[in-house]
């Protein structure tokens, strides 16, 4: 198990770390997967690539998550072999043979997501199809002013496309579904019910009554300076958008929520190596666990930890760089921290539960590793 504290402070005196350590907040990452288990009319599939970490996936399991979206097998091997009980689903619209061979002979695999004709024949030969298989069929949605990233654009069958893939795969006796996702960090709940609308076209086009419909991730989180509606507005749009269907009475409605599960839950403790001027060096950065800072301009609450006397009351905007030989290493918004901020200070930064620590790489030999569990509150919490 791993070390527990009661806040970050005590964290911080206990190991004086000089390497980047990730803050657990599991009480929190219960409280935001009940909540959106209570709210969500279906079932909910946590997006494991989002944030993999053993710890966090037993937090969210013993919250109550019992599905998880997996898109490579060893995502699969970790869920199964973790949690014996709960279902892995294969949604990457791009698999190996192999990969679909083992997942469903091995892992019990029986969901698979698809977008092109030539992938549903690959999981078709493997599995063998017949009604113990289900095949999802991804569709592509338009860009949503709003997100900050556009997932259709690698990603989706067209409509008449995606009608024949529902008729193939019905036609070789599988369960069928479909599944839309309309951007990471969606701000626009509206954006739910157009592709909902696409979904009914598909359907009208398609003749093919669908056992699973899924409405895909993208439920957001607020960051500093975002302006994000409340979840229940989200799902007021889904509730809506599903009703205009006319769906059958045993269709499984799901999601994929990743961010919006685990972005609250951890925070990132990183030490001040060298002040120059307002430039502080410290020893995780863009290569490590905040590469979205660079890549959706994410901008994220920070305080600073101080163990020794007390920091000026002063706030002034410093530029963080990372530890990497590489100039690039240098996020791309400032920090308000005390002016008297230097060597040896450690700084908090918040709601990194997302794309940090499955995003770090080991470039020129930093790699953030070190998580403890603690139980004070986030960063501007009540």
């Amino acid at each position: 198990m791993e070390a527990q504290f009661p806040d970050v402070r005590s964290m911080v005196a206990a190991l004086k770390p000089s390497y980047p350590v990730y803050c657990l907040r599991p009480e929190v990452l219960r409280r935001t997967t009940e909540r959106f288990l209570e709210l969500f009319p279906g079932r909910v599939l946590y997006a494991v690539k989002c944030n993999p970490h053993p710890r966090v996936l037993r937090a969210l399991y013993e919250a109550g998550i019992r599905h998880f979206d997996t898109a490579s097998l060893p995502e699969i091997a970790l869920v199964r072999e973790s949690f014996p009980d709960a279902g892995a689903y294969f949604m990457h619209p791009v698999k190996s043979r192999a990969a679909i061979h083992t997942a469903e002979r091995v892992y019990g695999v029986d969901t698979f997501i698809v977008d092109h004709a030539e992938e549903l024949v690959k999981v078709l030969d493997e599995t063998g199809g017949g009604e113990g298989v289900t095949i999802v069929v991804r569709l592509k949605t338009p860009p949503i002013e709003g997100t900050f990233y556009h997932l259709a654009a690698k990603f989706g069958a067209d409509q008449d496309d995606a009608a024949a893939l529902l008729r193939e795969a019905r036609s070789r006796g599988c369960q069928v579904g479909l599944a839309f996702h309309v951007g990471s960090q969606c701000l626009v709940p509206g954006a739910y019910r157009q592709a909902l609308g696409i979904v009914g076209e598909v359907l009208e086009k398609a003749k093919t009554p669908i056992q699973v419909l899924d409405v895909g991730g993208g439920f957001p989180v607020q960051y500093v300076g975002t302006n994000m509606p409340p979840l229940e507005d989200y799902i007021a749009e889904i509730e809506d958008g599903v009703k205009e269907l006319k769906l059958r009475r045993d269709c499984v409605l799901m999601c994929e929520p990743g961010r919006a599960l685990v972005a609250d839950g951890v925070s990132l403790v990183v030490q001040v190596q060298l002040r120059k001027g307002d430039q502080l060096y410290i020893n995780d950065g863009i290569y490590g666990s905040l590469s979205e800072m660079v890549t959706a301009g994410l901008k994220l609450p920070a305080r600073l930890v101080r163990l020794k006397g007390k920091p000026s009351e002063q706030m002034r905007a410093f530029i963080l760089n990372g530890p990497t030989c590489d100039s690039l290493d240098v996020l791309p918004s400032t920090f308000d921290l005390p002016e008297d901020v230097g060597e040896g200070d450690w700084i908090e930064i918040d709601r990194v539960g997302a794309y940090s620590h499955a995003l770090a790489s080991r470039f020129n030999g930093f790699y953030p590793e070190t998580l403890v569990a603690v139980n004070d509150k986030p960063i501007g919490a009540g």
